[in-house]
């Protein structure tokens, strides 16, 4: 019996040590086990998308296609218009496979009032993003949407701002918090300030209320498969992209940032464990004028930042804390005047001696007006054969890559500011068509078995719990082996 008993009780010791350690498995739903693949995969596609230019006569060339691989998924297509979901096919890096409101009805926003964030109207685009339902959003007009508290999505919805000119700003802006499958694109988002300590409607069925935001222009809270493309980011209070807590799945691509102090935030901080399951692709952007810092700022995580163009900066282009792996391929670093900040990198607060052993590459970047960026890593050539193995475009491409970055026909100046039409910094503004009543209604339709609800990912077990279970099952036993014990004493001297 004691044998046995031996045996039982090192197997349940087993099964307590794989618990433990899966306590501290910092896996996130939608991290990829492998970055270096999902980078080789970028390369790939952008190559494809670079030799096929290539291969067509100048006639061709001027009529649609430009190398980027984004771009010319649908583009080419002169039906985009009546296609409009193709986009979620579009996505690369590591928010691929995001399928924002694919197989949804489409909602037409009509109305760009934002009266009642607790009990949102129908035809208004927060009525929209809270439905439990994929979801494609288009808008029947050009829009200044002026929130009045901060805009919280539900899961599985595409904002498409493709054919008019749609402007978010105001009070929060947009805010993507335990969600998963969004896509946002071609979208102004703009002067962004915090708001809340009021009642805010997340669903169609729930109203909470909301402490005070930041005042980014996104925010990304514990959210997945994320896609924001064709965006044009700034003014805003904080940051203009923050993606943390857990979030991972994110590609921001094509997208024109401008006008901002502390640009985008990637990581909760330096303490917070789960972010190192963090994986970014930043693909095709242009950071622009006036920018001063963070493009990205990381803490953890995979950051896969190809084929941007930097175009100054104040202080410094990519920062970091905490050991995140950062891989800069083909991108085009023009450092500012000041010979105090030609250094494209920053290791923040934290000493060389730490700091040396991070994994930050620099492959193919074109460095212009004494940029400079400082590698680090040990193993480099061998922890990037694989991603390196098809050889990133040179920074040559950038021009053409980044041409129609931000929201497509916006005229940007590299001196002077942006224009805003209709914004005036206060009031309220409704530029969109009288609201209906029913956009966005009718039948449910055929959603092609995508899940309903959140989307957000169902919390992980409570290691807690199952700790306790084990150990009273432990102490049953014991409790058992110690009765068996006694009842055989007690056997053995009836006996004598």
């Amino acid at each position: 019996m004691l044998p046995f008993t031996c045996i039982l009780l090192v197997c349940i010791m087993a099964s307590v040590s794989s618990i433990s350690r899966a306590a501290f498995n910092l896996s996130l739903p939608h991290q990829h086990p492998d970055p270096d693949s999902v980078v080789h995969d970028v390369q790939r596609r952008l190559n494809v998308s670079i030799s096929r230019r290539q291969a067509l006569s100048i006639t061709q060339k001027d009529q649609c296609l430009t190398g980027n691989p984004i771009d010319d998924c649908w583009r080419c297509d002169p039906n985009w218009y009546n296609n409009r979901q193709r986009l979620a096919d579009c996505s690369i890096g590591f928010a691929q496979g995001t399928l924002g409101g694919k197989g949804g009805q489409i909602y037409v926003v009509t109305d760009s009032s934002d009266h009642n964030p607790a009990n949102p109207n129908p035809g208004t685009l927060r009525h929209a993003v809270i439905q439990n339902e994929p979801l494609w959003i288009i808008f029947s007009t050009n829009m200044l949407i002026k929130l009045k508290h901060e805009l919280i999505f539900n899961s599985y919805k595409t904002v498409d701002g493709r054919g008019a000119n749609v402007h978010i700003t105001g009070n929060g802006c947009i805010t993507l918090q335990y969600v998963s499958h969004v896509i946002i694109h071609n979208i102004h988002v703009h002067h962004c300030k915090p708001s809340g300590n009021t009642l805010i409607a997340a669903s169609p069925t729930h109203v909470g209320f909301r402490g005070r935001s930041d005042g980014d222009g996104i925010s990304i809270f514990g959210s997945q498969k994320i896609w924001i493309d064709h965006c044009s980011l700034s003014y805003c209070t904080d940051g203009l992209v923050d993606a943390i807590m857990g979030s991972t799945g994110i590609t921001i691509s094509n997208s024109y940032f401008s006008h901002h102090d502390e640009v985008m935030l990637l990581g909760h901080n330096d303490g917070y464990l789960p972010d190192s399951g963090m994986q970014v692709t930043i693909a095709f952007n242009h950071f622009g004028e006036a920018l001063v810092q963070r493009m990205p700022r990381c803490r953890r995580g995979y950051i896969h930042v190809v084929n941007n163009d930097f175009t100054a900066w104040e202080m410094y282009a990519i920062g970091g804390s905490a050991n995140p792996t950062i891989n800069s391929q083909g991108n085009r670093y023009t450092a500012p005047a000041d010979p105090n900040a030609k250094e494209v990198t920053k290791r923040v607060d934290t000493d060389e001696s730490e700091w040396g052993g991070w994994n930050w590459r620099t492959d193919g970047d074109l460095m212009v007006n004494g940029a400079y960026f400082v590698p680090s890593g040990a193993g480099l050539s061998t922890q990037y054969a694989k991603a390196s193995s098809v050889e990133p475009k040179s920074a040559a491409y950038i021009q053409q890559l980044t041409f129609n970055a931000g929201v497509f026909g916006e005229a940007r100046e590299e001196t002077g500011s942006i224009s805003y039409p209709g914004y005036t910094g206060g009031g309220s503004s409704s530029t969109g068509t009288t609201n209906t009543g029913n956009a966005g209604s009718g039948d449910d339709g055929d959603f092609l078995g995508i899940i309903f609800g959140s989307g957000a990912a169902p919390p992980p077990p409570s290691t807690s719990m199952a700790s306790i279970f084990l150990s009273l099952l432990i102490i049953l036993i014991l409790n058992s082996i110690t009765n068996q014990v006694a009842l055989a004493s007690l056997l053995s001297l009836l006996l004598l």
